[in-house]
């Protein structure tokens, strides 16, 4: 699992069948203190993540086939929860995520000791 943060989405109008109906974000990697780490990667969200959260991502197709429960899909990297925060051990190093646009529900809450 990593940490990342979406910061837009993808619009394809071909493309593999078991992507119909999915929502590709595009997510940028971020270290524990939610800086920038790395390149952006594309990722089916499985939670409704928008654009400025950040969110808990696994980069294992046998656990994103599972999760669409089709063995045969072609997805590997999925969003599978948005981050409320992130403490670490010491407690000095606390970082709360944004609070959600206006008129959203509320998300699983994720965290890491």
């Amino acid at each position: 699992m990593k940490l990342g943060r979406v910061i837009g989405n993808a619009v394809s109008t071909i493309k593999n069948p078991a992507y119909n109906g999915a929502k590709i974000m595009v997510v940028e990697p971020v270290d524990l203190e939610l800086k920038s780490a790395g390149r952006t990667f594309l990722a089916v969200d499985m939670v409704g993540a928008g654009a400025g959260e950040v969110v808990v991502v696994i980069e294992e197709g046998k656990a994103a086939r599972e999760m669409l429960k089709n063995p045969r899909s072609p997805m590997r990297t999925t969003i599978i929860g948005i981050v409320d925060r992130v403490d670490l051990s010491g407690g000095d190093r606390e970082r709360e995520r944004p609070a959600p646009a206006a008129g959203r529900p509320p998300k699983a809450r994720f965290w890491s000791h």
